[in-house]
This record gives structure tokens, sequence and C-alpha cells, in this order.
């Protein structure tokens, strides 16, 4: 990594800094990694490295196999326990949200294919339990880590630690606990699972920074939900600290600061102050309507899994689900959903949220998101653009009609709307709309209740499908816009390639004209336009969005309160007067500055 002087207005382009210090004193290093969870924490490190246990391997008589069984089936049921104990914990403590992250691992000890394959090990290499489980759970999880997928890499996780704790009751070990050694200190490791925090409380740890995750990894969870600052994916930071050095933890920015400078640590005495003040004021306001200074009505949504709580929404003020992502509920068990599954799941949101909408997205599976090897290339080059989405619903119509026939037998219970991903041009469209309408028809024949009216729109997430809209536009009745894999394509920069991270701009000329472009379009033809990708959560970008006339935006339900509280503050009359500007300019640098600019003129904090 690059090593470069650190000033006090110095943009962070790298991973790495050194301070211009004299060589008698420590060097301040200033990391950058992922903010995962907000505020300022400054203390003593405790490194944390997670030691694997060493697997016992020796051979089975054949007459004593059932025993090992009798041990395996033993071992599962006192894992269970343990878990659904912790869950039970959690959730009295911390709210039922927090506690579904065991949910997950009670799913692994429940999971049909693992269980068989274990026996089979078993049987067929007449070796101890131990080692067959050991076995079989590090192929799951080579499988796993090999795909370029965050929720895949969290279930990696989920799996990895029920295997500790199962492996750890087959060898009568006892469950470690780090709580009192980490108290007081800022937890430094690889990567943390939900097992290992569980009985952290807030004021117990200072914060967490790892070296791998992201911001809705288990860890990033659980930190926001006991409000203790963490910043992740810093890549190196076990190698660079050690335990007793001191560290300046921002969850706000994802920095990480090695020896800092007592300057420093006043200027960020004052930033926490601040930042705890603002964080109330958001929250204050987080139910009070969604308009302008000059009374503009805005619709600001919520980019949901499938396991997203709906009393969440309703605390962040959220006006409907403007993105649910229906991939987490085939994900969450490796496979394909029955309808009435996948009907019941619908409904219970469609239902709660009810009069507000619920724009459910379609499949997104493919590539870098795929149940199982049987419909999808082992080894596909380039998973971004290759077979996913769209793509494999039109191959595979029974699965999509079985997705399309849950989603309209929960429109009867309250507003839904189906929206397509990764469109890429008309033909697309009318195959998927010609699938809908054969779905329809499926339910009339069995006289199941639906709203023949539904509304049906397209996410724009391909140029092709941007330089397209208008025609687009005359077969669904609304856009989403999905800003993450629209820069990406149109930049040509994979967004989780940390070497080119630098070449993501959402404020780059065309990335701007594109959605101008897409917006002027829809309304020209007379239907609506949401944003759903991450420039919606961003409030030097949700301005702008506005004043280019987004009809709605749709963010994390954490960011609505921010957002809600930024755009109350301004015109929209200011907000047109910026499009009009940034639209001409040909830099991205110079774009920012004046985004940046306005955020400063108008929405900071001293406004309120």
């Amino acid at each position: 990594m690059g090593r470069y002087p650190l000033g006090e207005n110095a943009s962070l382009p790298v991973s790495l800094f050194y301070n211009l210090m004299s060589q008698s004193e420590k060097v301040e290093i200033v990391m950058r990694g992922i903010a995962a969870s907000p505020g300022v924490a400054h203390g003593p490190a405790f490194l944390f490295l997670q030691k694997e246990v060493e697997i016992p391997s020796y051979e089975i008589p054949e007459q004593g196999r059932g025993f090992e069984l009798a041990r395996f089936e033993q071992a599962i049921l006192e894992t269970r326990m343990q878990i659904s104990a912790m869950r039970n914990e959690i959730a009295s403590e911390l709210g039922e949200e927090e506690a579904q992250i065991f949910d997950a691992h009670l799913l692994v000890l429940d999971d049909k294919a693992l269980l068989e394959e274990t026996v089979h090990e078993v049987e067929n290499s007449g070796l101890n339990i131990e080692y067959c489980v050991h076995k079989v759970i590090t192929r799951y999880i080579e499988a796993f880590a090999s795909i370029d997928d965050d929720y895949i890499k969290e279930r990696v996780t989920d799996i990895r630690d029920v295997s500790r704790r199962l492996l750890r009751n087959l060898m009568g070990h006892a469950d470690f606990s780090f709580s009192k050694l980490a108290e007081n200190k800022i937890i430094v490791s690889e990567d943390l699972t939900p097992s290992e925090t569980a009985n952290l409380e807030k004021g117990t740890v200072l914060a967490f920074v790892t070296d791998e995750g992201s911001s809705t990894s288990h860890v990033s969870i659980m930190a926001r939900s006991i409000e203790v600052p963490a910043v992740v994916a810093l890549h190196t930071i076990t190698s660079q600290v050690h335990t007793g050095d001191t560290l300046l933890v921002d969850g706000y920015e994802g920095l990480v600061i090695l020896n800092p400078t007592e300057a420093r640590l006043q200027r960020y005495g004052r930033i926490k102050l601040e930042k705890e003040q603002l964080q109330q004021v958001y929250q204050s306001e987080a139910c009070k309507p969604a308009e302008t200074r000059d009374g503009q009505s805005l619709v600001l949504m919520a980019n949901i899994e499938g396991v997203t709580p709906p009393d969440r929404l309703i605390k962040y003020g959220a006006q409907g689900v403007g993105l649910f992502r229906t991939e987490s509920i085939f994900l969450r068990d490796m496979s394909f959903p029955d309808e009435e599954t996948q009907f019941q799941i619908y409904k219970s949101y469609v239902e709660q949220l009810n009069p507000q909408s619920v724009f459910i997205r379609t499949l997104d599976l493919g590539g870098d998101k795929s149940t199982d090897g049987k419909y999808f290339p082992d080894n596909e080059g380039n998973p971004f653009m290759g077979f996913r989405a769209i793509r494999f619903c039109l191959e595979q119509p029974e699965i999509f009609k079985d997705q399309l026939r849950a989603i309209l037998r929960s429109s009867a219970y309250g507003k839904t709307k189906i929206m397509y991903p990764m469109i890429s041009g008309l033909p697309e469209l009318l195959a998927a709309n010609k699938i809908l309408e054969e779905a329809k028809e499926d339910l009339l024949e069995r006289g199941q209740a639906f709203d023949p009216h539904i509304q049906v729109g397209s996410m724009i997430e391909i140029p092709s499908a941007a330089y397209t809209s208008d025609l687009l536009a005359e077969h669904c009745q609304f856009f989403s816009i999905g800003t993450n894999d629209l820069i990406q394509y149109m930049l040509a920069v994979d967004r989780v390639n940390d070497r080119i991270a630098h070449l993501y701009q959402p404020n780059h000329p065309a990335v701007i004209r594109i959605i101008k472009a897409v917006i002027d379009s829809a309304h020209k033809k007379g239907i609506p336009v949401g944003i759903c990708g991450e420039m919606a959560c961003d409030p030097l970008y949700a301005p702008l969005l506005i004043g280019m006339g987004a009809d709605e935006l749709s963010l994390m339900p954490v960011r609505i309160p921010e957002i809600k509280y930024l755009l109350r503050k301004i015109k929209m009359s200011d907000a047109r007067s910026l499009v009009e500007k940034v639209i001409n300019y040909g830099d991205a640098q110079t774009i920012y500055d004046t985004l940046r600019q306005f955020y400063l003129d108008h929405v900071n904090i001293t406004n309120a």
C-alpha cells in the first residue's frame, strides 16, 4: 500500500498513511475501511485472533459407527439448545430483529443435505464423527467463500460459527467468551461471529474493527444494535495493530487511527459531541412529513430483505417499501421455495404495511448469487454481466411463474407492485409481461384473488435500458433506477474491486446525465421514477435526485431520518437550480465540490 503524509484537510485516496512525525515518536497511521456502525471511540486495542479447533482423525470399527452417529445427534441437540438460549437472551435484551440472526444458525443445524452428507462420510470413510463433520463443513465453506456476494459470505460466517460450536460440543471443549477480556477495549479481529458478540453489551466494548466484513455483516448488525462504533473491511489491520496499542475509531467515515496525535483526539472529541447531537435531531424528526421547505411533498421508502421486520420501517418513518429484494428468501435455504411459501412471506409485508406500497423485485439470482450448480454455470467469468436476474427467469418460466403467482396473490391484501431486474431492452420486458399474464390466467382458473390492475415496472440498471427508456415506458407503469449497477455498467468499474474502487463515481458527468435523461423520458410518458441505489442514501446526492424530478427515493431504513431531515431543510426550487448547474459540468470533481457546497449552504445542522 502507498504511504503519504496526512494533513488536517488531506483527502484519503488509499488505505494507509503516515503522519510526518519525528522518528522518536510513535507514527500516526490512518486506515480506511467501511463505516459499519456510527460513533467515535478511543482506547486500547484488544487483538482477538480466532483459533480453529484441532480436529482428531482416527478409524472407527464398523460396529462402533452407530455410536459415532449417536454422538452426532446428541451434539446437534446440545448445540441447538445453546443457540436457542442465546437467541432468547438476545431477543429479551436487544429485540426480535437482532435475535433473528441466530435463526440462520438453527437452520444450519436443520440442513438436511449437510446432515446426510455427514452421515454418508462416516459410513464411507470409517473415520470419527469430529473429522467427518469438519470435512463436510469445510467443503461447504470453501464452495460458498468462492462466490463473490456479500449475502453468501455472511452465510459462510453462519456455518463457520455453528461448526465451531458443534465441534466443541463433540470434543467436550468449553465454549470461549472474551466479553471480560475485551471490556473497555477496541476489539481488533479478522472477523467476528454472532456467538462471539452475543454476550457483549452496550458499554462493555468501545468499538469493533475487522479485516473482513460488510455494512450488512452480522458483526455490523450487532454493533448497530448495541450502539457501538464499528469499521470493517480494513484488510490488514490485524497485522498492523497489537494488543494495548492506542486506537481512535471513526464509525462515521470508516477510519481507524493508530497512535492518534493529541490534536486529532481533541478534534474528534468535538466531532463526537456534534455527531451525537445531530443523530438525536435526525431521529426526532423521523415521523414528520417528508417535504421540502417550500411545501413540495416527497416519498421516502425503504430497501428491505425478506427478513426485515415491518415495525422497523415505522420506527424510521418509511413510506412503504421501494425495494423488496426477494433473492434472500431463496438464498436463505439455498433452494427454490414453492409458491405458497413465497406467498406467505410477501403477504405478511403487504398486509402489515397496507395502505403503503410494497415494490417487490422479482428474482435477481445468478452468477454470483446462485442456489446450486443445476441452473447456473460453476465458473462464470463475469457474473455481474452473466446469466442472472430476468435472463434466468425467462429461461426458467415455471420458477418465474411460481414467484409471480405468489406476488399476485399478495396484491389481494394491499398495494403490491412488481418490478423486473436487469432489463436490457424491450424484448425482455415483453417476454416477462407475457409470463405474468399466464400467471394471472392460472390464478383466475383457480379462483384465487389478486389485483387485476397491479402495477408493473422495470428497473433501469443497464445503459441499454436507460437509452431505450422511452420504449420501455410504453409497457410498464413505473421505473426504478438501480444506481449501484447502473454506475458500474456505465463506467466499466467493478464496484467490489478495491483496486479500482476510486473510479466508481456517482458524480461522474455521464452518470448524472443518464439519470436525468431517464427521469425526463419517463415523465414525458406519464410514469413515475424511483431511485433505489446507494445514491438515494447519500445526503450529497439526495437533493440532486429530487431536483432532477425523482418521484421516490428508496433507501436503508436507518438512513431515512437523516435524508428526511436534510430534504426538509431545502427548497425544491434550490434543488432544481442545483441540477441546472451541475448538468453542464464536464468533470466529476467539480460536480462533487458543487454538491458538497450545496450541502454546507443549505442542509448543515447549523440551519436547524
